[in-house]
């Protein structure tokens, strides 16, 4: 064993929720409540429909002990089943939170992970279990920023994700040191290293893997606990691996996540938010503009260029994405779904919308998503946005107010603003002395 599996464990099953930063736990309280939203709203779409169908049919168990409810449907699947579906579901709305040094997102399989071993793991105090929420949040950003650095291919968030679960996992269910190194090392090797950009070219339901990467975490820590052997997971015990967590318990990365206001790939957000500045600067509508010309980084410029006729191609479009804005002033749900996806003012739209890649935006990737635009308007004004970096994150964070308006736009229209309301209560809860993990199940598992 390393000094930097010493230390991770140490962060993992010893360090009690009293020695976390209380600005790590609000952080944490928070990202779960917008990951929660998410949740929500993707419960009623086709992905997450599948996902908890084939989890019943695919990873079940009859043991009443690997068993748990999935969010929102309310039938069990086997553990990492329950877990494998809510990923999935959310992965398949882009709308959740990330952190730019990982080039994906954390909280997709943090919630999950969660909720499914909640329901057999002895109950636990707010405070205890919004630590395990940052514990999630550090193993995997910090796994995901090594394996970035280490491997050529540029791979899916499920990959490094997996670690987190495993130490979500092992801190819930008090698994000792010696399994606790067994399952990361069984996770690590079993990751899905699935290719991002071949999603990026040709969008699927397959998204950032991170479904599998829940499923992988769970399962290694069960069948760790079981004596299967898999150590070192080399992406925390290699020596090239030290640099990326010798700030471990003292930078919280948790606290550094951005919130996402639109759920559409986060490679867009920057020409979104580009074009959303002019437009308020000038209060200009859709019948102003004549043309639209967008620059941003290499990934963004990749995006799906075409007209999509599925959910998965609309949240991975760039064009699209900015002429949903441009179009409706927002984008929510409804315009990435169903009839949406053939608005004509949108499709309209889109054909006055050029995007090229910028060096310099690519320069400063995936540290930063920026991007800039040109406006030509209808009477013939260039008016430009500068360089805009997306919002929701460090280097423009939403308030506290931001965050629970964008839960409620997404939660309120499934579940109802009076469930909604007392979930967002539940969670924000958290951080109080004498509120219970348990406070949130009630709420959480029967269908909307």
């Amino acid at each position: 064993m390393t000094r930097v599996f010493d230390e991770v464990a140490a962060l993992t099953l010893t360090r009690g929720a009293g020695d976390f930063p209380a600005s790590a736990l609000s952080a944490a309280a928070r990202m779960m409540l917008d990951t929660m939203g998410i949740a929500i709203a993707a419960a009623p779409m086709e992905a997450g429909r599948i996902a908890r169908d084939s989890a019943c049919l695919m990873f079940n168990s009859d043991d009443p002990d690997a068993r748990a409810r999935m969010m929102f449907d309310g039938r069990k699947a086997g553990i990492p089943g329950a877990a494998f579906a809510l990923a999935s579901q959310i992965d398949n709305l882009d709308g959740h939170d990330g952190y730019n040094p990982t080039k994906g997102h954390i909280g997709v399989v943090v919630l999950p992970t969660l909720a499914t071993l909640m329901q057999v793991c002895p109950d636990m105090p707010g405070p205890e279990a919004l630590a395990t929420v940052a514990v999630g949040y550090e193993v995997a950003g910090r796994a995901a920023m090594t394996l970035h650095a280490t491997v050529s291919d540029y791979h899916t968030s499920g990959a490094w994700n997996a670690l987190g679960v495993v130490a979500m996992a092992a801190r819930m269910r008090g698994m000792g040191r010696r399994r606790f190194r067994e399952a990361l090392g069984i996770a690590e090797y079993h990751g899905p290293r699935s290719q991002m950009m071949r999603e990026i070219a040709n969008p699927t339901m397959l998204h950032d893997g991170s479904g599998w990467g829940a499923l992988v975490g769970l399962s290694s820590v069960m069948m760790a606990e079981r004596g299967f052997t898999g150590a070192p997971a080399i992406t925390i015990e290699a020596e090239e691996a030290a640099p990326f967590w010798e700030d471990l318990g003292q930078f919280w990365q948790v606290e550094h996540q951005y919130v996402k206001p639109y759920p559409i790939c986060r490679w867009a957000h920057g020409s979104i938010d580009a074009v959303r500045s002019v437009v308020l600067a000038h209060g200009l509508s859709a019948t102003d503009i004549a043309r639209v010309e967008v620059r941003s980084f290499h990934q963004a410029a990749c995006l799906f260029d075409g007209v999509p006729d599925t959910t998965s191609k609309a949240q991975y479009s760039l064009r699209f994405a900015v002429a949903a804005y441009l179009t409706h002033g927002t984008i929510l749900v409804d315009q990435i779904i169903g009839a949406g996806l053939s608005d004509p003012a949108v499709i309209a739209m889109m054909e006055r919308i050029t995007v090229a890649e910028d060096k310099r935006h690519s320069d400063r990737f995936p540290l930063g998503r920026w991007a800039d635009v040109t406006i030509v308007t209808s009477d013939g004004r260039r008016l430009d946005s500068g360089d805009v970096h997306a919002r929701g994150g460090p280097e423009a964070p939403f308030s506290d107010g931001d965050v629970i308006a964008k839960y409620h736009s997404f939660a309120d229209p499934v579940v109802g603003a009076e469930r909604a309301g007392r979930i967002r209560d539940a969670i924000l809860g958290l951080t109080e002395a004498g509120s219970r993990l348990s406070d949130l199940a009630p709420l959480i598992f029967e269908a909307p």
